[in-house]
């Protein structure tokens, strides 16, 4: 019983330790910095407004607000060619990770829409 006991502690130990590594090892560019993103959004505002709140016409999204998760999975599908549009697959070619962190960081951050009841 005692070894079985032993056995499970150093396991556990074990599992700490590599959680450990495993959070020290998340890259530096995963949390973005908003205003190196803002820097790096004049070409967004063309067509998504300033700050990404105001696209030109209804068929360019709304960025400002949207989840930092979802504007870097995104920005990474175009930039991959998994998800298609002519204009995005071309400006999300030259993004670097770093780049992408960045601007998702910054529309994050700003104001979405803003329900009226």
């Amino acid at each position: 019983m005692m070894i079985v006991r032993g056995m499970s502690s150093m396991k556990s130990a074990f599992s700490i330790a590599v959680l450990a590594l495993g959070l020290a090892a998340v890259p530096a560019w995963a949390g973005g910095d908003a205003a190196a993103g803002e820097k790096k959004a004049e070409t967004c505002a063309a067509c998504h407004g300033p700050g990404g709140g105001k696209p030109l016409t209804p068929d360019y999204p709304l960025l400002a607000g949207q989840h930092e998760d979802y504007l870097k999975h995104t920005l990474k599908a175009y930039k991959s060619g998994k998800r298609k549009n002519a204009i995005m697959n071309g400006m999300a070619a030259p993004l670097s990770k770093q780049d992408i962190a960045d601007l998702a960081a910054y529309f994050s951050k700003q104001p979405g829409l803003q329900n009226k009841y």
